[in-house]
């Protein structure tokens, strides 16, 4: 029971309108992007209530322009999509993100798994709410180019290569052309259009290889670089696949 000279609870929203000055929608945008402290702490739910508490906004505070993301994960080797897109959050946010975009929670609502990799594969993964970026990827994936780097043992068969290249034929239709070399005695490297990750155990296969590791390090002109395995980061406003 609530003390005579208890304040009653406010939304907070309510009170970061009052002290900002702004609109509601602003001072839930506010608490979303993670400006606000009560007594101290970070709280980005705009419907938390407050009474006495001190409630604090960042003398930095600067909203960001209503975006729809696109997250880039590092997908570790026998991890599943789903797995993958359920790990992203605060904790797994590459320090190293330099896209200038403030992780808010509805940034997790509605993305769409696009390019997915195999469970055994690691590397670049994609996840989206832009419908541009979702319509690209759906309907021009087979004209991007990936970047895959393959850890392969056994012997090659004479000419493997050059059948990787462009000489195999699956289901009675020949693969498209790639590039693929040498990057040491045990690794390759596929640029690929038209070929899924899927595709490359069985290509291994045809030329005398087994496929023992797959990692995906490009798709079109974005590059996993530095990105460590388990984290993500924003695709930065005009970055482009």
């Amino acid at each position: 029971m609530r003390a005579p000279d208890q304040p009653e609870p406010t939304r907070l929203s309510k009170v970061v309108a009052a002290l900002v000055p702004c609109s509601r929608r602003e001072a839930e945008q506010y608490i979303a992007e993670g400006w606000v402290r009560v007594n101290g702490r970070v709280v980005d739910e705009p419907q938390f209530r407050v009474a006495d508490e001190r409630v604090e906004i960042d003398p930095k505070a600067s909203l960001q322009a209503t975006v729809s993301a696109t997250l880039l994960v590092h997908k570790p080797a026998g991890v599943g999509s789903a797995q993958a897109l359920a790990s992203v959050g605060a904790a797994t946010h590459w320090s190293g993100d330099h896209s200038g975009i403030r992780r808010v929670k509805s940034h997790a609502v509605g993305l769409v798994t696009l390019l997915a990799l195999p469970q055994p594969a690691a590397g670049l993964s994609v996840f989206s709410q832009d419908a541009g970026v979702v319509r690209k990827l759906r309907e021009d994936g087979r004209l991007i180019e990936q970047e895959l780097i393959a850890e392969v043992a056994g012997t090659i068969a004479p000419g493997g290569l050059e059948r990787l290249c462009g000489g195999l034929v699956f289901d009675g239709r020949p693969l498209p052309p790639a590039r693929v070399s040498w990057q040491s005695e045990a690794r390759l490297r596929f640029a690929v259009k038209g070929i899924t990750a899927e595709m490359v155990p069985w290509m291994c296969a045809q030329v005398g290889l087994e496929l023992t590791a797959l990692k995906r390090i490009r798709i079109g002109r974005v590059p996993l670089a530095g990105l460590p395995p388990g984290q993500w980061r924003y695709l930065a406003p005009g970055e482009r696949f």
